[in-house]
């Protein structure tokens, strides 16, 4: 049986093949990382909009020069999660 990250790799390679984009470089894992801290900041259902908004941020970026794609990518991930961060409630005084 397949594990977790077999499984994504393969789904991530069968999408980007179907949106013919399989040269670029995804890293998933910084991907499934920003919707664990935007599900667990905001609420869950902000994980995958959250990683959305991201990933159109970067290809927009990316498509109009501004950067690369892979400095695209990391620069919209970063951002995302630095303002899914500041959503997270204050912890409760004692």
């Amino acid at each position: 049986m397949e594990n977790n990250d077999e499984l994504l790799e393969a789904w991530l390679a069968k999408l980007l093949a179907a949106f013919e984009i399989a040269d670029i470089e995804v890293d998933m894992h910084a991907v499934l990382n920003l919707a664990g801290v935007a599900a667990h900041s905001v609420v869950r259902p902000a994980a995958p909009l959250t990683t959305f908004v991201a990933g159109l941020a970067a290809g927009l970026a990316a498509g109009s020069g501004q950067a690369g794609s892979a400095q695209s990518m990391a620069s919209a991930l970063d951002l995302a999660k630095q303002l899914a961060r500041a959503e997270a409630p204050a912890p409760a005084a004692e």
